[in-house]
């Protein structure tokens, strides 16, 4: 992985979790954080393809979670909280929002997977997300809010156009 993302995709993956929590054992809880894992993972080298551009993001910073809180009603931070909340100024809306998009449909899942792999971010390094692209039936049911279009389509919905151009289809309506 990308050093250089590796705080944004750390942070984007963990508001994830926490606005689509898993339900269950806390085995489907890190479940359903390894699909997010990886979602944000194929999300953040599509956003960032190149590693100059991951280097601009991490310099200009990626713009926090607070537009994410406000859609998935998630409490805001006070004051007296933030110190311990700092990590959410890593989240990538975007990101986020790409990264929903894969998880909650396979084929826009399987072509971001197929445009990183000649990226520079996957030099030499062996590929796996498996969890995303073929998850089974504990994995689907571990990240159930994480993967129902229904339920992260505010945060879907925001970015979808751009992945959809980013991946060459254009306006395609999504499954």
């Amino acid at each position: 992985m990308s050093a250089e993302l590796s705080p944004l995709i750390a942070a984007t993956s963990q508001w994830l979790t926490l606005a689509y929590p898993s339900a269950g054992t806390a085995l489907d809880s890190v479940l359903a954080e390894v699909q997010a894992r990886q979602a944000v993972t194929v999300a953040a080298w599509l956003c960032y393809p190149t590693v100059l551009d991951a280097e601009l993001a991490v310099m200009a910073g990626s713009g926090g979670s607070d537009r994410l809180d406000r859609l998935t009603g998630m409490e805001p931070v006070d004051d007296a909280q933030w110190l311990g909340h700092a990590w959410r100024t890593w989240v990538d809306e975007v990101v986020a929002s790409w990264a929903a998009c894969l998880l909650t449909d396979p084929h826009l899942a399987e072509g971001a997977v197929a445009a990183i792999t000649a990226g520079e971010h996957t030099d030499g390094l062996p590929l796996d997300f498996r969890r995303l692209l073929a998850p089974d039936e504990r994995d689907v049911r571990a990240a159930a809010l994480l993967r129902h279009p229904d339920l992260v389509s505010p945060v879907s919905d925001l970015h979808r156009a751009r992945l959809l151009g980013c991946l060459g289809l254009g306006e395609r309506l999504t499954a």
